[in-house]
């Protein structure tokens, strides 16, 4: 029997359809996770919400994380570090992670991105430590599944060690055979390119200067083979550039193109350095980018071109990146520091509040290759999420509902948040698990890791 969840009587229902619509006073029905109606003669269902005041989005999609990393966030050693002494301190402390930690900073993560709005959640794990179990892929979606949210895992990879000219440790590469295995068994195993799947697998090797030329090639193959997308960081520091450039002898995008890894099936993360011909590159190809404001300010890694590259039609999302260079999982403060730090850079030619929450959601979604999800419509997917528009730091907010999350954002839990039809979040706590005792474990875990360093 078809499961239905009535919202009723919203404040306002921001579409970001292919109209910019924005309903007042109205609701949405749900069944069995897909909006069948948008309307205001709506009245039964299995479970009614009462949205009276509430401002209703899409659920946010990020494109970009790596949640092992919320146990190594705030460390004082690491908060004035660039990326790379930034990465060669940590790779230390994540050469120890294991099956628990991967499946509570995996709990933590995305529990933070629900109660935040977000409804999607794209995981790039790239660091599988030798003595380590081969099924943390595995622990993440049993962590996605157990909290309700819908989960883009990725099966990343390092294959380039220090002594091989690369930049992490002999404890966490694999060899490309051992890789390559491991990636046609999620991808068996979990993926599901259907209609409205919570379940989705992307090859996602880590970086120009953590694997080589040939895992790169084979990885896009064996992608294409199957259907799935592609992903790594990429532009995201001048060091990068410089590596790329004395060991290829080619600047990034260049490098990429030469091994297969351009076309709508790829999405890099950061893009900071990308030169004009680059760009026109991205646009051509379809290629899409990964923004991720916070951290590229935290790493002073530098300010991406996102209005240049939104006004080229170049495909972007937003991403939170990894809790270690950004200390938290929040796209809502991405949303408001990437407006702003646009304006910064740009001042009128800037992309406005509106537009950075289309990123968030259409973008990603685009990015993501869901057809199915980022906009609030009939026949879309029933994910969202709600904010009382009453509460105190909201007064004045109500002249255009489009752009709040950029001009003025907001701070703290979201008051609902539905994933597939399901509420995952509840005035603000997360329905499926135990906050408090995910919580105490977790603090418990994060000591574990980092002690073993010392």
């Amino acid at each position: 029997m078809a499961k239905t969840l009535l919202i009723k009587n919203a404040k306002a229902i921001i579409t970001c359809d292919d109209k910019d619509q924005v309903f007042e006073g109205t609701n949405i029905l749900i069944e069995d996770g897909v909006i069948i109606d948008i309307g205001i003669n709506l009245n039964k269902a299995d479970e009614i919400i009462d949205a009276t005041g509430m401002l209703v989005y899409p659920g946010l999609i990020n494109t970009h994380h790596h949640l092992y990393q919320i146990f190594t966030r705030n460390l004082p050693e690491v908060q004035n570090m660039e990326l790379f002494p930034w990465l060669l301190y940590l790779y230390e402390i994540w050469k120890n992670l294991d099956e628990d930690t991967i499946r509570y900073s995996s709990l933590i993560g995305m529990g933070e991105l629900l109660k935040t709005g977000c409804t999607t959640c794209f995981d790039h794990h790239y660091l599988f430590p030798n003595d380590a179990k081969s099924n943390l892929i595995d622990v993440q979606f049993e962590a996605a599944t157990e909290l309700g949210i819908r989960m883009h895992a990725s099966r990343g990879s390092m294959s380039l060690s220090k002594k091989d000219g690369g930049l992490p440790p002999d404890e966490v590469v694999q060899s490309v055979d051992e890789i390559l295995a491991d990636s046609e068994r999620l991808i068996k195993k979990y993926h599901d390119s259907s209609f409205n799947s919570m379940r989705q697998i992307a090859l996602a090797p880590c970086s120009p200067f953590s694997v080589t030329s040939k895992l790169m090639e084979k990885t896009a193959t064996l992608a294409r083979q199957y259907g799935v997308r592609l992903h790594t960081h990429l532009c995201e520091t001048i060091d990068e550039e410089n590596f790329t450039l004395e060991k290829f002898r080619m600047r990034p995008l260049e490098y990429m193109e030469s091994l297969g890894w351009l076309g709508e099936d790829v999405w890099f993360a950061h893009g900071i350095f990308f030169n004009d011909e680059e760009l026109k590159k991205l646009a051509e190809t379809k290629t899409g980018i990964a923004h991720c404001p916070i951290s590229n300010m935290k790493l002073s890694s530098g300010i991406a071109r996102i209005s240049e590259m939104q006004k080229m039609g170049i495909s972007i999302g937003i991403g939170v990146d990894g809790s270690a260079s950004n200390d938290g999982s929040n796209i809502l403060e991405e949303i408001r520091v990437g407006f702003l730090l646009q304006r910064l850079k740009y001042s009128n030619e800037s992309l406005s509040g509106y537009d950075m929450l289309k990123i968030a959601t259409r973008g990603g979604a685009n990015v993501l290759g869901r057809k199915d999800l980022g906009q609030l419509s009939v026949g879309m997917v029933g994910d969202l999420f709600m904010i009382n528009s009453n509460r105190m730091e909201l007064v004045g907010s109500h002249y255009d509902y489009k752009a709040i999350l950029g001009t003025i954002g907001v701070k703290g839990s979201v008051d609902y948040t539905v994933v597939n039809g399901n509420v995952v979040v509840k005035n603000g706590k997360l329905v499926n698990v135990d906050e408090k005792k995910i919580t105490t474990k977790a603090n418990i875990l994060v000591n574990k890791l980092n002690n073993k360093a010392k």
